[in-house]
C-alpha cells in the first residue's frame, strides 16, 4: 500500500510514517518545514519527502493519505483531497487500525514528563526482551529513534491530549484504548485549544473510559485536578503513587540519582542512574509500575534504569568548555517544568553553583500570555535568567523581567542573545536553553560562539 502523510515531519506524524514504513508499506509525504534530524531520519529510512503542499505530490493517487493535525481546512492540498475523493485517516487513527490491534498497550499521558516516561518504560521493556514497539514524541537515547514497530506483544505509545485532526477535535489519546495506563499529573496547557482546565478533564475522563476493568490506571495519589477526573468515574483497576501511596520513591541521593522503590514500605529495588531531579524519580516510578502489567519485576526495572540514556531535550549536555561551562537543552514550556528542570539541575550541581537559564515562551499557550504573571516564579532555582521574546510572542515579557526572584534581563534578537550569553560567560556557569520550538537556531550559534566544546 502506498501511503503519504500531509505534516510529516512533525514528532508524531514523522514516528507513524517509520511504523508504515517497517511494516512494509511504500510511505511518502510533505510538510511545509522540512528539517533535520527527523527529515534526515526518514530519508535514511527510504521515505521520500516532497517542500510544501502541492497538489501534485498526490499524482499519481496513493492509496490512502494520513492527516497530520497542523493541517486545516483551506490548504490547498487538503482541499484537493477532500474534492478528489481519495481515502484519508488521521494519524492516532491510522495508529488505532493498523499498528495496535492484538498488542498490550501501554499509554503515558499527562501535562508534562510523557516523552521521558514513555522512554523509561520502552527501554525498561525491551531490556527485559520483550520487543516492544513504540511511538514516542522526542528521541530516547537508548534507541535512536522515536518510532518502532517491534513483536506483537506490547506497545508504547505516548499520549497526547492534542486534537486529532481538523476532521476529529477528539484528543489523539482516546484512539489507542489502552490496556495500562499512566497518567503523570494534569494541569491546563494547549489553551488553542481547550478554553479552561474542565475541557482538558473531559478529554481526560474520555480515555479513562477506554481502560477496561482488568487493564491499570497508574497516577499520582496528590494530583487534585486528576482526582477530580477519576471522581467522574473509574472502572478499572487503579495503582497510585507518591509520598502517602502504597507505592514509593524514596530518595538515596539530595539530586534524586539514587532512589529506593518501596510497596507497602517494602524495598522493592533500587535505581543508581545518569538523570537527577525528583521529576525524573516519579516519572521512573511511573514507568516501573506500568512494566509490571506486562510481567517485568520492579527489580528488573530499575536494573534496566540504570542504563537509561536519557531523551533529546530533555536536559541534554549539548556541549562542555575548558571553562567549566555547560550548556543544557531542555524542551521546557510551561512553568510547571520550567521550575521541575531547573530544581533537578539545582540539586544536581548545588546551591554554589551558577545556573543561566534562557527561556522562550515557544508553545501556542506561552506566545498566547495564558501563564503571564507565573513564569518569573518558576525560575527561582535559577541564578539568573534571560527571556526571549519573539515576533510571535503577543504579550509583554518585561514584566516578568520585573517580577522575577533571580537577576533577569530581555532580549528580542537573537544575534544580541548570543552576544550577551557570550559576553557575560562566567567559568564553571551551567546554561540551560528553555523552548519546546527551534529557538532560532540558538543552540547551534550558542554553542560555536562559546568556543570549542571539549
Amino acid at each position: 500500500m502506498h501511503v503519504h502523510i500531509l505534516g510529516i515531519c512533525g514528532t508524531f506524524m514523522g514516528g507513524v510514517a517509520l511504523l508504515a514504513r517497517q511494516a512494509g508499506h511504500r510511505v511518502t509525504g510533505c510538510d511545509q518545514n522540512i528539517y533535520p534530524p527527523m527529515s534526515t531520519h526518514l530519508q535514511e529510512q527510504g521515505i521520500d519527502i516532497l517542500q510544501g503542499y502541492d497538489p501534485a505530490a498526490l499524482d499519481p493517487a496513493p492509496d490512502l493519505v494520513v492527516i497530520g493535525n497542523a493541517l486545516s481546512r483551506g490548504n490547498r492540498l487538503v482541499e484537493h483531497v477532500l474534492d478528489s475523493g481519495l481515502p484519508y485517516t488521521s494519524g492516532p487513527q491510522f495508529l488505532a487500525e493498523t499498528v495496535l490491534p492484538g498488542r498490550h498497550v501501554l499509554a503515558v499521558a499527562g501535562t508534562h514528563g510523557k516523552t521521558s516516561t514513555s522512554s523509561m518504560l520502552a527501554w525498561i521493556l525491551d531490556y527485559a526482551g520483550l520487543e516492544p514497539g513504540f511511538l514516542i514524541g522526542g528521541l530516547p537515547g537508548n534507541f535512536g529513534l522515536c518510532a518502532r514497530l517491534g513483536g506483537q506483544s506490547c506497545f508504547v505509545v505516548e499520549a497526547d491530549e492534542y486534537d486529532t485532526a481538523f476532521f476529529d477535535k477528539r484528543s489523539k489519546f482516546v484512539h489507542y484504548r489502552p490496556r495500562t495506563l499512566v497518567i503523570n499529573n494534569l494541569e491546563f496547557d494547549h489553551a488553542d485549544i481547550f478554553a479552561d482546565l474542565a475541557g482538558i478533564q473531559r478529554q481526560f475522563h474520555h480515555l479513562v473510559r477506554t481502560v477496561p476493568a482488568s487493564g491499570q490506571i497508574i497516577v499520582p495519589a496528590e494530583d487534585a485536578r486528576l482526582n477530580e477526573v477519576l471522581e467522574q468515574g473509574c472502572w478499572s483497576r487503579l495503582c497510585s503513587y507518591g509520598a502517602e501511596a502504597p507505592w514509593q520513591a524514596v530518595d538515596d541521593e539530595p539530586d534524586s540519582s539514587s532512589f529506593t522503590v518501596k510497596h507497602k514500605g517494602a524495598v522493592a529495588g533500587q535505581v543508581r542512574w545518569s538523570l537527577s531531579g525528583r521529576y525524573n524519580r516519579d516519572n521512573a516510578l511511573a514507568a516501573i509500575l506500568a512494566a509490571r502489567e506486562v510481567g517485568v519485576s520492579p527489580a528488573q526495572a530499575c536494573e534496566a534504569l540504570a542504563t537509561f540514556q536519557g531523551v533529546k531535550r530533555r536536559m541534554e549536555l549539548l556541549a562542555s568548555y575548558d571553562d567549566g561551562v555547560h550548556v543544557y537543552d531542555d524542551f521546557a514550556h510551561h512553568p510547571t517544568a520550567i521550575a521541575a528542570a531547573l530544581q533537578g539541575l539545582r540539586a544536581r550541581v548545588g546551591d554554589a553553583g551558577h545556573i543561566r537559564a534562557v527561556i522562550e515562551p515557544g508553545s501556542n499557550t506561552m506566545k498566547m500570555g495564558v501563564h503571564a504573571g507565573h513564569l518569573a516564579p518558576a525560575t527561582v532555582q535559577a541564578s539568573e535568567v534571560l527571556w526571549y521574546q519573539g515576533s510571535g510572542v503577543g504579550w509583554a515579557l518585561a514584566d516578568e523581567v520585573q517580577a522575577s526572584p533571580v537577576p533577569a534581563g530581555l532580549e528580542t534578537d537573537i544575534d544580541a542573545l548570543v552576544h550577551r550569553i557570550v559576553r557575560t560567560r562566567r567559568p564553571g556557569e551551567h546554561i540551560v536553553l528553555m523552548s519546546n520550538s527551534g529557538f532560532g537556531d540558538l543552540r547551534h550559534k550558542l554553542v560555536q560562539a562559546l568556543g570549542t566544546p571539549v
